[in-house]
């Protein structure tokens, strides 16, 4: 059967995903503070610069295209489009139609398969979630900003 195959191309590429997602945050995190040393040594600079010199939170979404004040919706958009999460949910289907090819080869009745489907889909999403939870909040614990947006900017 192919489809574990595929789950495994899946998965490797959403890991791959995630850790390169990881590392472009790195490097916009080392633009934003090599920005705020420019103009720390000469503040006249800032009119010539289009993203942001500050390495919060705040300063590295303005840098990566994912402007503040966007609201709620647009937030969901941005994370719904990325290109993880499509992987995400493509990874989820897969491991749902495993389970309900399972279920069906050891007998199931196609309402059980249904259901077992659904029941690895929600899994996998789950897991999906809780390893992208973790991840961020490992970074966010260990991100220390040293040139904070100020305040009302």
């Amino acid at each position: 059967m192919i489809l574990p195959v595929v789950l495994f191309i899946g998965v490797a590429t959403w890991i791959r995903l995630s850790a390169s997602n990881h590392h472009e945050t790195l490097c916009v995190v080392g633009m934003n503070r090599i920005r705020a040393a420019y103009l720390e040594l000469a503040p006249d600079l800032a009119r010539y610069f289009v993203m942001s010199a500050h390495d919060d939170f705040r300063g590295i979404g303005i840098t990566m295209g994912v402007q503040p004040g966007g609201g709620r919706a647009y937030w969901l958009a941005q994370m719904i489009s990325g290109t993880p999460t499509v992987i995400e949910v493509l990874n989820s289907v897969l491991v749902g139609a495993i389970a309900a090819v399972a279920a069906v080869r050891l007998g199931s009745p196609p309402a059980v398969a249904f259901l077992v489907g659904a029941a690895g889909f929600t899994i996998a999403i789950t897991l999906h979630a809780w390893y992208v939870r973790r991840s961020v909040a490992r970074l966010m614990a260990g991100h220390h900003p040293m040139f904070p947006t100020p305040k009302g900017g």
